[in-house]
């Protein structure tokens, strides 16, 4: 006889860094924490189910030994929660994902195995059928998961499984898609924060240029303190998991819910680590940090009343980078950093995916933060519908002529879960044939075609605008004037990093 499933719960992050960012993920790629199993982990507790996390990410695990972990562990449920470091990660990490879970079912033949996260709520039929599991989830997962518990403790048996909201599951050959799982609206009483004494804090590292100046990149941790964004940008994939829950949770489904975590359970989480775990350099999660004073202001107050040397970083949008007065209490309150999303200097490309904004007003964001004595991520991207090389130049000049302490630059994607990935599969635009495809940093990345260009022509330009960006003179002594000769050097270092593709078709990137 068997030994008895004592465990409830094992939230897996999967590994596979190496394969989505290549070389880069040796040393240059940020290790994060893994947020959402962290929350879901804490949403389980609160309903009294014992949980563990199996960062196989960030200890290097091989498939092969997430598996004998799992079988040594014996969990009621195993969940191989799909995340990564922002929403559109998310399909990249499937390929880990995928053989986390074949590795599972070989290691663990009779335990119950379900995949989460924002790529399975995306796209969870084509999931089910895919992958070593028996369900999966199509929403957030923290109802899904308390019903399927309770569904496996009266017998896991058709009757049983039929009540689990949100669940995708296998009844004989007959594929069965549950009513969808409502969203948690009661953050703080549900899911206050992420169950942080199940990680391993010392395993986790920031993004190289988030600590410019800094000593280490060691320790680290991120967080949300919001869910959800309320833009509906043509390119983004943020609300992928929770779309299916919104009508049931009562909110209006024409509309991107957002929802926001209690400012005093953030700032304890974040005094915590600080005293705990001696972390000052932390991630803000959120999709879109800036944006509601009323939200934003008592975090970055509560986190100045430590008076530590915090290094925050944060996304922003061009508009919402006006009120000077919370930008320098950000500041205070340990924001180093923020990142906005600039995407293109072309007014007809930003329009046509939702980003209407000028670029004089960018200009005036970009000195607004700067002049608050934050340094700014400016983020573009190359291939978006509407560009062609005339374009692709423009944005490229204009991010030279802004010289924004970093930036990054990415080639359009159709991520599951956006509008462009339903126009790509509608109009049949040619797509990556591996999930590993979508990540920027692969070997065998491929971006959408535009109107005028294929996705082989945008990925060479976006290689070669890269180097030409960061190996400029004017950059490099604006990085060691503001960081130090350290991080001058950091760039150079990242410049010896170059990324083998198989799709890339050089074009001219036009003169430097």
């Amino acid at each position: 006889m068997s030994a008895p499933r004592s465990l409830d719960l094992l939230l897996v992050n999967p590994g596979g860094h190496r394969r989505i960012y290549q070389n880069l993920g040796t040393n240059l790629a940020a290790k994060e924490p893994p947020i959402w199993a962290g929350l879901l982990a804490t949403h389980a507790r609160l309903r009294g189910r014992s949980v563990q996390i199996l960062d196989a990410n960030a200890l290097d695990l091989t498939p092969d030994q997430v598996g004998a972990a799992v079988a040594a562990l014996r969990p009621k449920l195993t969940v191989v929660v799909v995340y990564g470091h922002n929403p559109n990660a998310s399909t990249f990490v499937m390929p880990g994902a995928g053989d986390a879970c074949r590795a599972i079912a070989a290691a663990d033949p009779d335990g119950r195995r379900m995949l989460l996260g924002g790529h399975v709520a995306a796209l969870p039929e084509r999931t089910l059928r895919e992958e070593a599991v028996d369900f999966v989830c199509s929403g957030e997962g923290p109802y899904t998961i308390a019903d399927l518990l309770g569904a496996l403790d009266a017998g896991g048996g058709t009757a049983e499984l039929r009540k689990v909201r949100g669940l995708l599951w296998w009844d004989g050959p007959q594929l069965v898609a549950n009513p969808a799982a409502p969203l948690v609206r009661d953050l703080p009483g549900e899911m206050p924060g992420v169950a942080w004494d199940l990680l391993d804090m010392r395993a986790y590292r920031a993004h190289n240029w988030h600590c410019f100046g800094r000593p280490s990149r060691e320790p680290y941790a991120a967080l949300y303190t919001t869910l959800g964004c309320p833009f509906q940008c043509t390119f983004c994939c943020i609300q992928a998991p929770f779309k299916s829950g919104e009508a049931a949770a009562g909110f209006d489904p024409s509309l991107n819910s957002y929802r926001r975590f209690d400012p005093r359970h953030v700032v304890a989480q974040m005094t915590n680590l600080v005293d705990q775990h001696g972390i000052t350099n932390f991630k803000i999660a959120d999709e879109l940090f800036l944006l509601d004073k009323k939200h934003v202001g008592p975090i970055v107050d509560g986190l100045a009343a430590l008076r530590a040397d915090l290094n925050l970083w944060a996304y922003a949008r061009v508009d919402t980078c006006r009120d000077q007065e919370l930008l320098e209490r950000m500041r205070a309150g340990g924001v180093r950093w923020l990142a906005l999303g600039i995407e293109s200097a072309s007014e007809r490309v930003r329009a046509d995916v939702d980003k209407g904004y000028r670029p004089e007003a960018i200009q005036r964001a970009v000195a607004n933060v700067r002049a608050a004595g934050i340094a700014v991520m400016g983020n573009y991207i190359f291939g978006l519908p509407e560009d062609d090389q005339a374009s692709m130049r423009q944005t490229l000049d204009f991010a030279k002529e802004l010289n924004t302490e970093f930036a990054n630059f990415f080639s359009a994607m159709a991520y599951p879960g956006s509008q462009l990935y339903r126009d790509a599969v509608q109009r049949g635009w040619p797509l990556p044939s591996r999930w590993s495809g979508y990540s920027q940093h692969s070997k065998d990345c491929l971006p959408l075609p535009t109107k005028h260009l294929s996705g082989g022509e945008v990925l060479a330009f976006r290689d070669a605008a890269f180097r030409e960006y960061f190996v400029r003179p004017e950059y490099q002594a604006m990085v060691q004037r503001t960081f130090g000769a350290a991080a001058a050097d950091e760039v150079r270092g990242m410049l010896g990093e170059p990324l083998a593709r198989d799709h890339a078709r050089p074009v001219l990137v036009g003169a430097p």
